[in-house]
């Protein structure tokens, strides 16, 4: 019989609080929808603010390929949905649920002007630059995880785990289309992984497990580190 989620409360009412293992939220207006521990966790010791699904998975991947177990040490990878929804989660662990843990977070280059408003917004520093925001746990992509994970594999191995996924046919078709022929291949790759659904979530955790360990990409790494 598998354990039933256990329940917490929140501002707003109740919240079913899933395993990290089965789901991910995807951001639903609605605090009460969040996913934040495993079962049996009364609270966790620290929480990880990660975009979507695909940066959830590939650091928990990573984490175990590292010998971490997150569920003994109750650390809880919640994936919010876009980095815009950050000041809102920090607003209801901090301010609402008085959670007194570790804190991190995974964001894109693109998205730090989020990431630094919502740290901003409950008190974690003013006028906050990268390297602020990084000694406070929240690291970030140079591009996004998918660009971190094909420069720390290299595009020979990405294009061997894509031949071992059977798709070699299909990117080789992306190379052939004339927006993408000139393009580097690290960039195809980039965009492969991005041009069908669900790809980027599968590709994220092949990447992890195909990767030396000691070129495991700094931003994932410092998160890790952090918690």
């Amino acid at each position: 019989m598998q354990p039933q989620p256990a329940q917490v409360p929140s501002s707003t009412g109740t919240v079913v609080v899933k395993s990290s293992q089965t789901t991910c939220m995807k951001h639903p207006g609605s605090f009460d929808q969040a996913v934040f521990y495993a079962p049996g966790m009364d609270a966790p010791n620290a929480v990880v603010l990660v975009e979507g699904m695909s940066d959830k998975c590939a650091l928990e991947k990573l984490a175990g390929r590292l010998g971490r177990d997150f569920e003994t040490e109750r650390v809880a990878v919640v994936a919010m949905g876009g980095a815009s929804a950050l000041g809102d989660f920090l607003e209801e662990l901090l301010r609402h649920r008085g959670f007194a843990g570790r804190l991190a977070g995974l964001c894109d280059v693109g998205e730090i002007d989020d990431f630094v408003r919502g740290l901003e917004r409950v008190g974690l520093g003013e006028h906050l630059t990268r390297r602020d925001i990084e000694s406070l746990g929240f690291h970030v992509c140079e591009v996004d995880l998918e660009d971190e994970l094909i420069r720390a594999c290299g595009v020979d191995k990405v294009q061997r785990v894509i031949a071992e996924q059977g798709e070699l046919g299909s990117f080789h078709r992306l190379q052939s289309q004339p927006q993408w022929r000139d393009q580097p291949t690290q960039g195809q790759l980039r965009r492969f992984m991005g041009s069908q659904s669900g790809r980027k979530l599968r590709y994220g955790q092949l990447l992890v497990e195909a990767l030396d360990l000691d070129r495991a990409p700094r931003p994932l790494r410092g998160v890790l580190d952090h918690v």
